[in-house]
């Protein structure tokens, strides 16, 4: 097909769906994209929108916002809830659905066209009745008796996308096969014209809000309070739940980062919403290091995950560090089995496995599980589980996802109790090397322009596997595409090596990257210490991650 002829085609389809779009906005934006492609502009633009659709997954959808079917917009999130509406009921499925959302940009329309599609499909819908957590969502879905529920939210993305997240009515996210069958019938989906629309559910009062926020509190037990903490949403909207429990618990209010405080879609401060993210957490450590405080949280934009820093020193200016999801993953546990909680300790293939040691010396159950709390959170008998990109489970009897609210508070509580002895939570981290060996944990990520080179990558290093990695030797070789009897399959390769350190290289679920996560274990001596067994662990992480990266050949 000749160049001109296939831009034909692709301003014919555009037409048909600006057409279709019920939105104001983005059928505007579409039809100026067109008319400047009519007038002779680079069609680029125009092919990317129209590169296929926003693939449905077990993350949902998450895309830029804009018009086109490859982006995040009504007519896509309006044909996602008419398929997941077929699909329930296909499964025979007759509870409510709640649908919750987020502050990002379009956020509110999308629950509203989701809320008013399921209504149509005859389903009783409950709306949230503002921008709240998703862990709140995940609470309710249980809270409420529904046979499934929706969550607008981009999560951590930057500020112009956003995402569609679907859990069904165990409070869990959805893993496969439910993806690939509300997949299907949204592809089977007609002309959004003939649609039932209902009248858009019922808006839930505050109490199942306050219920969520009474059952965290109720997580802290009695014991010291005195902390002084620093914290920040991200522009999101943690603050208010986060700072209601906190006060319920019996602490004081936190430092909260004034310029971060509101929920704003544009994160005005930030390069990107995350936590881990380099100058995200700028802010919060300048205001904590002014008024030497004890510790410093935050929450993400959609508050299910927490992160964590630590002063180095002990007065007013002195240098802080962020804790690694790895550490305030033990961290927590920690403090749950202190406190006599039992049941199976999960985390996933990537993260450190000190929990492993940990479940074993308390004499409990553990489990690995694939990347992701859709994996987690469906533990049998599950305790605890977390994962190292700062998603924790903390209370899975009431919310079986990351909560980033709940492991606020826990680390709080734990914070103020080792405070109280005249110690710190780098103390507790001393503590658990000193039992179980130092875990060293880090991440190197490769970022390309072309996906056929992950693909590239990943097919070397089956083909010629490293025989040794940072001086270690390779012991073992696990492919995790052929799966086991533990674990379904998944792209990935999990290289064991000599003195329990480890390396798993996957590609990316959410952008062009290959990411490698490096993990040492080194005993700690009994005359160097902590600090010794720390500087070694550095050496050996710094050494793993160049030779995968020479491994990768990217």
């Amino acid at each position: 097909m000749s160049t001109s002829a296939a831009t034909d085609v692709l301003l014919e389809r555009a037409r048909a769906w600006a057409a279709e779009d019920p939105d104001d906005l983005t059928r505007a934006e579409l039809e100026q994209v067109i008319a400047d492609v009519e007038g002779g502009a680079d069609p680029a633009d125009l092919a990317d929108r129209f590169a296929g659709t926003l693939e449905f997954g077990t993350a949902g959808l998450r895309g830029a916002v804009g018009a086109g079917p490859n982006r995040m917009n009504r007519v896509v999130v309006i044909r996602a809830a008419a398929g997941l509406a077929a699909y329930l009921q296909e499964q025979g499925a007759t509870g409510p659905v709640v649908v919750g959302f987020d502050a990002r940009h379009r956020s509110d329309d999308f629950a509203r066209d989701t809320a008013e599609v399921m209504s149509g499909a005859g389903f009783k819908v409950w709306l949230m009745p503002r921008p709240l957590p998703t862990p709140v969502l995940a609470f309710a879905i249980r809270e409420l008796g529904c046979a499934a529920g929706v969550m607008v939210t981009a999560s951590h993305n930057p500020p112009q996308d956003n995402g569609y997240k679907v859990y069904l009515g165990d409070g869990s996210q959805i893993v496969p096969p439910a993806d690939a069958g509300i997949a299907a019938k949204i592809d089977a989906v007609g002309a959004l014209r003939d649609l039932p629309r209902g009248p858009g559910g019922t808006v839930l009062g505050e109490h199942v809000v306050d219920r969520y926020l009474d059952t965290i509190a109720g997580l802290a037990q009695d014991g010291p309070r005195d902390l002084d903490v620093v914290y920040t949403p991200l522009h999101g909207v943690g603050a208010g739940p986060a700072l209601q429990v906190l006060e319920t618990a019996g602490f004081a209010a936190p430092r909260v980062v004034e310029q971060q405080e509101q929920p704003d879609p544009d994160f005005p401060t930030v390069a990107f919403p995350n936590p881990e993210e380099p100058g995200a957490m700028d802010l919060a450590l300048a205001l904590a290091a002014e008024h030497g405080a004890d510790l410093v949280v935050a929450n993400d934009p959609d508050a299910d995950r927490c992160a964590a820093a630590v002063p180095t020193g002990s007065g007013k200016g002195d240098g802080w560090r962020m804790l690694r999801g790895d550490e305030v993953g033990a961290l927590l546990a920690h403090h749950l089995m202190a406190r006599g909680r039992t049941g199976t300790w999960a985390t996933s293939i990537v993260s450190s496995s000190l929990l492993g040691r940990m479940a074993a010396a308390a004499g409990q159950p553990y489990v690995e599980t694939l990347t992701g709390f859709k994996w987690i959170g469906r533990v049998p008998g599950l305790a605890f589980g977390y994962e190292e990109a700062l998603g924790y489970c903390c209370d899975p009897d009431h919310v079986k996802d990351k909560d980033g609210v709940s492991a606020l508070l826990l680390l709080c509580e734990l914070a103020a109790e080792t405070k109280a002895e005249g110690r710190g939570l780098v103390d507790v981290l001393d503590d658990l090397a000193v039992q179980h060996g130092l875990h060293a944990t880090d991440q190197v990520s490769v970022r390309v322009a072309d996906l056929s080179l992950i693909a590239a990558a990943m097919e070397r290093l089956r083909a010629t596997p490293p025989a040794e990695l940072g001086g270690l030797p390779v012991e073992r070789v696990d492919d995790l595409a052929l799966g086991s009897a533990d674990l379904p399959p998944t792209d990935g390769l999990r290289f064991h090596l000599a003195e329990g350190a480890r390396v798993v290289v996957r590609p990316s679920g959410t952008e062009p990257k290959l990411k490698c996560y490096l993990e040492v274990v080194v005993p700690v001596d009994e005359e160097a210490g902590v600090d010794a067994a720390r500087i070694s662990a550095a050496t050996r992480l710094d050494a793993l991650g160049k030779d995968i990266e020479a491994a990768l050949g990217l």
